[in-house]
Formats: C-alpha cells, sequence, structure tokens
C-alpha cells in the first residue's frame, strides 16, 4: 500500500521496499540506518521511505545528496 498525502511524493514501507529488491525488510532498515537510503518517520515511530528515491536506488542512479557532490 502507497501511502499518499496531499502536495507530497508517495511513501513506502519498509516491506514494499524490500519486497522491490528481494531482501528482507529488516536489510532495508539498515540501509537506512547506513545512510544509502533515506527515511522518513510517521507521527507512530514506523519508517517510510520517498518512491522516487527507491526506484532511482533500484535503476543504479546514484542519490543526490542536498547539493554535496
Amino acid at each position: 500500500m502507497t501511502t499518499r498525502t496531499p502536495d507530497a511524493e508517495p511513501l513506502l514501507t519498509p516491506s514494499e521496499v524490500a519486497a522491490m529488491f528481494r531482501v528482507d525488510p529488516k536489510t532495508v532498515t539498515r540501509w537506512a540506518k547506513a545512510g544509502k537510503l533515506t527515511s522518513i518517520r510517521t507521527l507512530g515511530g514506523h519508517r517510510r521511505y520517498r518512491e522516487a528515491e527507491v526506484r532511482a536506488l533500484l535503476a543504479g542512479i546514484p542519490a543526490q545528496r542536498d547539493g554535496t557532490e
């Protein structure tokens, strides 16, 4: 289930990201902790991931980090 809020990009759950990469959801959490993927915390403390960033990573496109290269 993709969460969508007005004027915001779609967010994915760890399970959705894990299914896309064919890995365990815990692996996705480790990637976020390692800085390979940006996570957003919900009010309930759950992690969500930007769909555009996940798809770029899946396609092998290096992530753009706030203009610092």
